[in-house]
């Protein structure tokens, strides 16, 4: 059980006898495990030199074992930093490794993942990796189980560690319900997001990886991806995005929490429905968004026009962006 983490089979016989008795002579080990006491005693000074047991001063040696959640918990940490390191080794070898074949191999190029819970995971993994930045296009459907309800958790872990994202997302997901409450979320740790006819669902993990949901006409989940590994078609990728990202339409909102401040201007409803709008909302995508029927969304914004003092929403428009709102 315990050759996982580098105890062999007799480490871990006289591990267990030295846990059931909470404190052992070389001799008693001897007698528990049948073991010659040149072996015994080795293998209970490993213990101390692991952090499995301490070691007395008194006569005869006794050595006391450590409790396992921490002694054990403390080797399986210090394994599982080594497992981390080396599987960063074998990401740098397999970037060298591609850019030896980036055109010798094209095959290599692209990898074709399958199921969805593999999607899932890769995914996630690809998200884990990144060091400076991960871009995309966001678009239904979704591989995820709750859709739009819901932040990325991984997201939001690699935007703590200083993990940029720029994310397009597509116009379609402006009725989404939950997608506003969503992004505003990614905003609040540092998103930077905006709205776009997008051409498909992509992700890019710095400039060595890019995800492509395999769809075809009627799905509704997504359930293979193909990876694309450094070439002329990850670069190609990278281009697009970039051309897609000067021209497309920023996504932001002030970041006050209602009842904040008692100045506040706007309410957080009213919040909501520009920032939905100035993302190229139609009354009724923002409605269906908002939870509300098109008539309320107008009267929200006839209400609006009549506080700034302006007829047409094209004015209101120009005084929201005056003010800083949108």
């Amino acid at each position: 059980m315990l050759e996982a983490i580098g105890l062999g089979r007799q480490d871990e016989e006289v591990y267990d006898a030295l846990v059931r008795r909470t404190q052992a002579t070389v001799a008693e080990i001897v007698a528990d495990c049948h073991l010659p006491p040149p072996s015994a005693r080795r293998v209970l000074q490993s213990f101390v030199e692991l952090g499995l047991a301490t070691r007395s001063t008194g006569r005869p040696v006794r050595y006391v074992a450590v409790s396992p959640d921490s002694g054990l918990e403390a080797i399986l940490r210090q394994r599982e930093r080594e497992l981390d390191d080396v599987r960063g080794h074998i990401r740098t070898l397999m970037d060298v490794y591609r850019a030896g074949t980036r055109f010798a191999h094209p095959g290599e190029l692209i990898e074709v993942v399958s199921g969805r819970e593999e999607v899932n995971h890769r995914w996630a993994r690809m998200q884990q990796d990144t060091r400076v930045q991960m871009r995309g296009f966001d678009r239904p459907p979704y591989a995820a189980p709750q859709e739009h309800t819901e932040p990325n958790p991984v997201e939001l872990q690699q935007l703590r560690n200083g993990v940029k994202y720029r994310v397009i997302y597509d116009t379609s997901v402006l009725e989404l319900p939950g997608w506003l409450d969503d992004v505003m979320t990614g905003l609040q740790h540092g998103e930077q997001a905006r709205i776009a006819a997008v051409p498909m669902k992509l992700g890019i993990s710095d400039d060595r990886l890019a995800i492509i949901p395999l769809l075809r006409a009627g799905d509704s989940v997504v359930s293979a991806s193909y990876l694309i590994h450094p070439s002329p078609l990850l670069d190609a990728l990278i281009a697009l995005f970039e051309a897609l990202w000067e021209r497309s339409r920023p996504v932001r909102f002030t970041a006050q929490e209602p009842g904040g401040e008692p100045g506040r201007e706007l309410s957080q409803d009213e919040e909501r429905l520009l920032t939905l709008l100035a993302a190229g909302a139609t009354d009724k995508a923002a409605g269906r968004a908002l939870g509300w029927s098109e008539r309320t969304v107008q009267r929200h914004l006839t209400r609006l026009m009549g506080r700034l003092g302006v007829r047409t929403r094209f004015q209101l428009a120009m005084e929201a962006t005056r003010r800083g709102w949108i």
